[in-house]
């Protein structure tokens, strides 16, 4: 059990078995729970810190004011209030923080720099096609695609992830589509590395597909592939 529920079971216990313990003796029990080895190791956490003062709170709440003990059903509300507090702790600092590590992920893109996203890119690669620069729209294109799967949480495409990586990705979630994957990011691939020409047949491609992409449910829930 962790330190932050052993407080609270500890002082818990003693509300609803009717004690009576003064303020030092509720601490020297929780303190002698807490001396146990197995959590010497264990560095405070922020659920730990909250746990130490809602502990201080019940104790103090326990110790009789001018002779007059505290009713015990004031004691179990009060181990019932702070139980809640520990839980919402839990779920502020223990729930997964996805979107802040697709943020971190994102900053690279294909090896280069981009915060762009995916609707940005769409329209610059809309742009770039109106003037007939299809190496440019073709590599805009095919970015706006990938952003826009990590946007959704359905592909990751962390630093290193080269494009034909991010179709084979896209694969599981989107089998019907596999193919069609693989063949725009070669022609990503062909006017990015190979320097070869664009034209804007491929550019209706990889824009067909992206848009395609967007409509379609992934076969499996959201969920980031890493591999």
């Amino acid at each position: 059990m962790a330190p932050a529920a052993v407080v609270i079971a500890v002082l818990g216990g003693v509300a609803l078995e009717g004690l009576d313990p003064d303020r030092d003796e509720a601490r020297r029990w929780a303190e002698r729970e807490l001396s146990d080895p197995v959590y010497e190791a264990s560095e405070p956490t922020p659920i730990d810190l909250i746990a130490q003062a809602i502990g201080d709170f019940i104790a103090d709440l326990l110790t009789p004011r001018d002779g007059v003990p505290w009713s015990p059903l004031v004691a179990i509300a009060a181990v019932v209030i702070a139980v809640g507090l520990v839980v919402a702790a839990i779920l502020i600092w223990g729930r997964p923080r996805l979107a802040h590590r697709t943020r971190e992920s994102s900053a690279l893109l294909f090896g280069e720099a981009e915060h762009r996203t995916a609707a940005q890119l769409r329209a610059a690669a809309s742009q770039a096609a109106g003037a007939a620069d299809w190496d440019e729209a073709i590599v805009l294109r095919f970015r706006a695609l990938a952003r826009g799967l990590e946007e959704r949480g359905i592909v990751e495409a962390p630093p290193g992830t080269t494009a034909q990586g991010l179709a084979r990705r896209g694969h599981h979630p989107f089998p019907e589509h596999a193919e069609r994957l693989d063949t725009a990011a070669r022609a990503f691939d062909d006017v990015r590395y190979l320097r070869r020409r664009g034209t804007a047949e491929r550019h209706a491609q990889v824009a067909s597909l992206d848009d395609e992409l967007a409509r379609t449910t992934p076969v499996r829930a959201p969920e980031a592939i890493l591999s």
